[in-house]
């Protein structure tokens, strides 16, 4: 009888370890972002991943990075299942804000998820996208 009592705890708690495992890969998902256009080396591109609630306001992870002929690439790690959408700037004075002009037109170029042709800022429908199972690769033009 201890023998079953035995074998059915060592069931549950293989179970149990083999549920968490999974767990801890569905939150290992990553988000890799590359601008690949930028005009200029100077500064940096900053990078923000948003939800629906929080779109345009704080993100939930911010990163920058430097730009090398071109390209930028900032990894986001962790990211549980869900949706959502990456916008970002070239920050080419390194104030950390995106500039604009008097009339509102923007100084620096910026971008998001999908490439969307809106004219005007961002907007989460045009440029959010789904996490699940498997990592994430985005390709975003200015």
């Amino acid at each position: 009888m201890q023998q079953v009592i035995l074998a059915i705890a060592l069931l549950i708690s293989s179970l149990i370890f083999a549920q968490k495992e999974t767990e801890l890969k569905d939150e290992s998902i990553t988000i890799t972002a590359t601008v690949v256009n930028a005009l200029n080396d100077t500064g940096e591109i900053r990078f923000a991943l948003y939800t629906k609630e929080n779109f345009m306001k704080q993100p939930l992870f911010h990163q920058s990075a430097i730009i090398e002929e071109g390209k930028s690439t900032v990894t986001f790690t962790n990211i549980p299942k869900g949706i959502y959408a990456v916008t970002c700037y070239h920050d080419e004075n390194d104030n950390k804000q995106m500039d604009f002009f008097e009339n509102g037109m923007p100084k620096e170029s910026y971008g998001s998820s999908n490439n969307p042709l809106n004219f005007g800022p961002p907007d989460f429908e045009s440029s959010k996208f789904e996490v699940s199972n498997k990592d994430i690769i985005l390709e975003i033009k200015f």
